[in-house]
């Protein structure tokens, strides 16, 4: 398995501690040095519009109501801290599981806001809030609920951006 060099990782897990804290000065070009062969070496940054077209793939995913496509744009090893449930996902097995129950409520995710770090060619930052419309599975009964998220992407040696920290928590009440 391809591991990221564990200076990157713990960079990432900072910046993205950092963001979901509400510290949202990071500014670009944070990340160490390019982990990538010479072939990828002057290939451009990713721009805001493609870091938020993952989002877009991701609740496309969701639509499709199969949990297992939704679990496919994490990686292996990633972290996901879920909205609306206390445990921690850290395999794809409980990726899956959260999704299985999630899914139930045809969760359709629309972005409030948005704020993007492209942290290096291969690393990139989407944090925010946005809001799920949400059909409960028993009743019938619509809802929306308002969350902050962040993801933290990498991009995979076969070029594909993966989800690798994914933290969604409900807004505070206030």
């Amino acid at each position: 398995m391809d591991r990221r060099p564990a200076r990157r990782r713990t960079a990432i897990a900072t910046a993205t501690a950092v963001l979901a804290a509400g510290a949202f000065a990071l500014g670009t070009g944070v990340a160490g040095a390019d982990a990538r062969g010479k072939g990828e070496k002057h290939a451009k940054p990713m721009t805001r519009a493609q870091v938020l077209g993952l989002f877009d793939n991701w609740n496309a995913a969701l639509q499709t109501g199969d949990p297992k496509k939704v679990a496919d744009l994490y990686a292996k090893d990633a972290v996901l801290l879920p909205t609306v449930s206390d445990q921690v996902r850290t395999d794809r097995a409980g990726i899956v599981d959260y999704f299985e129950h999630f899914l139930r409520n045809k969760p359709y995710g629309t972005k409030v806001e948005s704020v993007v770090n492209v942290l290096d060619r291969d690393t990139v930052i989407d944090t925010g809030v946005y809001e799920f419309s949400l059909t409960d599975h028993e009743t019938g009964e619509k809802s929306t609920v308002e969350a902050r998220y962040t993801y933290a992407y990498e991009k995979q040696p076969n070029g594909k951006w993966l989800i690798v920290n994914h933290h969604s928590s409900k807004m505070p009440q206030g």
